[in-house]
């Protein structure tokens, strides 16, 4: 029989033989059966026994309290819970008075981090654990592991550990004197091992390692060993600010060196690749106040294959490096930026900004129903080409120029009904040249723009219900689009103004404010007309309020001013999106000659999935002479260990499998992800056309 004890009914029946008066720490007292001591006094809680001081609760076989001393023994299965941090042990003292206890041969937990010790002292805000052995999650022999002569666990996750020593299991090879930790952190991030064979590199092991040396900062080292080209090694590191900063940061870096000793081949321009190799990577990010942020980074690579050569994973995403450092302050309708990018790459050729300060005013009311917008920047720019090599013969001059450009324009839209807008647009932008090479060390341009844009907005809706695709009803947005510009004599003065920033390769539709046009130093006339549409078929959502099932637009511009070779009517493109239920996408992004109807680019994406069971991504790329390949990528889960992983791309043009993927993953402990693989490559390439590949990655440390 369960009997719960209240407090008047407690203090009732222990004032015959306390002469202290009753204790008011504990909120509540349960137990199946209570006897007081004769000897002692103390009150003698069994079955079930249950103590709380507001949120800590303490229960054991047998709890006893004495309410001289205000001493709660706990013996026999022992607990101490405070919140999520909850105490084992088979015998626990605790101090009412001064909310002190100790406890032998202690167990103790709070996520995700386990923590076991001969003994242990301390309060509800700080522990003491002697001959500490912490793991993250449950103990054994594949998780990181710090054992300490003495550790020192707080309230705040901190955790200062003496005579340390850490690493997986029972193989703990890094000794610290004193280690510093916070538990919501990796005991050991960034931990990945890498194993394989391929021809061009022999058989390799790649070892990735931060070790934590303060709360924010992780240091350690890349290593790479390859039978056939050497030794790659370099720093490498992790930061991130506390939760408890105002101002908050985060960063990486790493790097690697090597005298390479296989096949080096030739780099990007066709020059013979140094012996001597090496790369340094670095990103920043930081938040310095509410206003202000400050983000960097850094990619020198000494040549251009050695990252493909030796991280290819990275290389595919980072074919063309970039160095830049940008500040930003918002204020409350407007932007300070200060801008600067660099090149550290003598291999290739970067519009650099030496730098840039420019100021940014968003759109803003002035009355009467008009809108103004405003910028400015002030650039010292500099364009310096790469070097001769076999495949640039011709590497041209350096350019120059410091620039100081500003843009205003003014808008009025006009409603003549609800479902239609009408914004005339008038603006200008002032460019004055300075330091230049060429006929003319200065030289000032004038543009201005004249131009509207319409809108329609319709819309439909239709009480269409499918509980198997989960739609709730039917809505069709229906937003025709038109926009002109008119910009006269936009490429005056290009016989005198360095083309640095230019026109890069792109094939969709162009930015057609003169403020928005980022080719500043090769601008064209323009007399072009824009027309689309867009379309969305949306359903109920109860989570976002609609989800979007089906997205259509399609854009063509008519232009009245030509360049040579250009037509006056463009190519028509057109963007389809088909999500019609969450396991289903479907996107497609399509071009063509609207004379002759010849398809210019055409790239599809179809991804189909089954929770975690299954996914499947098909994808097509189509560039008319450029490009006219198949990608495929599948996961198939065989059970909860293990997954099949492929990877496939087929090139049109050549008839071949560029690259093959075949791999399984496996969920080792739910602490690390070991992937195997097969890579077979075709094609003229430098990778080679076989590999085989262990990959190890930490799930979470």
């Amino acid at each position: 029989m369960t009997r719960r004890l209240l407090l008047s009914f407690f203090f009732a029946a222990t004032a015959a033989w306390a002469a202290v008066p009753a204790p008011q720490e504990y909120t509540s007292i349960t137990a199946d059966r209570q006897d007081i001591s004769l000897v002692t006094g103390e009150m003698i809680l069994t079955g079930h026994p249950a103590m709380d001081y507001g949120r800590l609760r303490i229960t054991a076989d047998e709890v006893r309290y004495n309410p001289k001393s205000r001493v709660v023994t706990a013996l026999g299965h022992a607990t101490f819970t405070d919140g999520p941090r909850r105490l084992l042990a088979d015998k626990i003292v605790y101090h009412a008075v001064d909310g002190t206890f100790e406890v032998g041969d202690i167990r103790l937990g709070e996520y995700p981090v386990y923590v076991s010790g001969a003994s242990a002292s301390g309060t509800r805000q700080s522990i003491t654990i002697v001959d500490a052995r912490v793991s993250l999650t449950e103990p054994n022999d594949l998780v990181p592991t710090l054992h300490a002569a003495r550790l020192f666990f707080a309230r705040d996750h901190q955790v200062r550990a003496e005579q340390a020593n850490v690493g997986v299991g029972s193989v703990r090879p890094l000794v610290f004197g004193t280690y510093e930790h916070d538990i919501r952190q990796p005991l050991l991030s960034n931990v990945s091992v890498t194993g394989g064979y391929r021809s061009s590199l022999g058989v390799f092991t790649l070892l990735g390692l931060h070790v934590p040396v303060t709360t924010e900062l992780r240091l350690g080292a890349d290593l790479g060993l390859y039978t056939n080209r050497g030794v790659l090694i370099g720093p490498a590191g992790s930061y991130e600010s506390s939760s408890d900063r105002t101002a908050t940061f985060s960063g990486l870096f790493r790097s690697g060196w090597i005298s390479d000793d296989g096949p080096r081949y030739t780099d990007i321009l066709g020059r013979p690749v140094p012996r001597q190799r090496g790369f340094v990577e670095w990103v920043h990010q930081s938040q310095l106040t509410d206003r202000l942020t400050l983000n960097a980074q850094v990619n020198y690579w000494r040549d251009s294959e050695v990252v493909r050569d030796f991280r290819p994973a990275d290389f595919f995403n980072v074919q063309q490096p970039d160095t830049y450092l940008e500040s930003v302050y918002s204020g409350d309708n407007y932007l300070v930026s200060l801008f600067a990018r660099f090149q550290p790459n003598t291999w290739e050729t970067v519009q650099q900004r030496l730098p840039e300060l420019r100021f940014d005013l968003l759109p803003l009311p002035v009355g009467g129903g008009f809108i103004e917008r405003f910028n400015a920047s002030l650039a010292v720019l500099r364009d310096d080409p790469a070097p001769a090599g076999p495949l640039n013969l011709t590497p041209g001059t350096a350019l120059n120029s410091d620039r100081l450009d500003a843009f205003y324009s003014l808008s009025r839209p006009i409603h003549p009904t609800e479902w239609l807008t009408l914004t005339p647009v008038a603006g200008g932008r002032l460019t004055h040249y300075a330091g230049l090479d060429g006929a003319r060390s200065d030289y000032t341009r004038a543009l201005g723009e004249l131009g509207v844009d319409a809108e329609l907005h319709a819309s439909g809706t239709w009480d269409y219900k499918n509980q198997q695709w989960k739609i709730d009803g039917l809505r069709h947005l229906l937003t025709p689009r038109l926009s002109y510009r008119y910009i006269p004599e936009a490429d005056k003065g290009s016989a005198y103004i360095p083309a640095i920033d230019r026109q890069g390769f792109s094939t969709y539709l162009q930015p057609l404010e003169l403020g928005d046009q980022r080719n500043l130093d090769r601008l064209s006339a323009t007399n072009t007309l824009r027309i689309g549409i867009d379309n969305t078929l949306q359903t109920r959502d109860p989570v976002y309020g609609s989800r979007d099932l089906v997205r259509l637009n399609v854009a063509d511009d008519f232009l009245f001013h030509t360049k040579p070779g250009e037509r006056d009517v463009s190519e028509i493109h057109t963007e389809l999106g088909v999500m019609p239920v969450r396991w289903l996408e479907l996107s497609v992004y399509n071009s063509f000659a609207p004379q002759d109807w010849t398809l210019r680019e055409i790239d599809t994406a179809l991804t189909l999935r089954d929770g975690d069971a299954w996914t499947l991504r098909f994808a097509s790329n189509f560039l008319r002479h450029t490009v006219d390949d198949y990608y495929l990528e599948g996961t198939y889960r065989l059970n909860e260990a293990y997954e099949a992983v492929t990877h496939l791309r087929y090139d049109v043009r050549a008839a071949r499998f560029d690259e093959q993927v075949y791999g399984i993953r496996q969920n080792l402990g739910n602490t690390w992800r070991v992937e195997y693989a097969v890579t077979i490559y075709n094609g003229p390439r430098r990778e080679s056309r076989f590999g085989l590949s262990l990959r190890v990655d930490a799930i979470r440390f």
